[in-house]
């Protein structure tokens, strides 16, 4: 699993280093966003480094593990009354629930802005560039001290990310 680090840069300039150091320390291109004011990232940020201004993607994992553990809850009690259900039908009412779930999380999450954007609001509204990186303990050990080492502030979030 994946730990989450959030630096804070003043410019594209210094964004774009700290990228690169980032990078030079091992972390993998796919891994590094950036996060920044809509002035700034419209014009300046390519669309492949922004991270997603929206919670869908973590509200749709956590409604599908929900609504697949209500599924197959509901699916066992329905085993053990006298409908008739089988252990397919549970099946059934399981994969109906993470369809379920994940749909509905899915769609609520989308309206909510992500973590990192709400943690991160002050910084981001005084034109902050906020470069957020995943990687192992020791990956990101070695970029903590290059990007340090090029002015970047290190914001506190440290959390596990199980979408990278």
């Amino acid at each position: 699993m994946k730990i989450r680090h959030v630096y804070s840069t003043v410019g594209i300039g210094a964004a774009n280093r700290a990228i690169q150091a980032a990078r030079e320390a091992g972390i993998a291109d796919r891994d590094i966003s950036l996060v920044a004011r809509d002035d700034i990232s419209m014009d300046r940020i390519p669309d492949d480094r922004k991270l997603v201004m929206n919670d869908f993607y973590p509200a749709a994992l956590r409604g599908a593990v929900t609504g697949g553990a209500s599924g197959l809850i509901a699916g066992m009690l329905a085993l053990v009354t006298p409908i008739g259900l089988t252990i397919a039908g549970v099946g059934a009412m399981a994969l109906i629930g993470v369809a379920t779930g994940a749909w509905v999380s899915a769609l609520v999450g989308s309206s909510v802005p992500d973590v990192v954007h709400r943690e991160f609001e002050q910084e981001i509204r005084e034109g902050k560039i906020l470069i957020v990186i995943d990687g192992d303990v020791d990956t990101l050990h070695r970029a903590h001290h290059a990007l340090m080492a090029l002015g970047a502030r290190h914001l506190d979030f440290h959390r596990a990310t199980a979408l990278t």
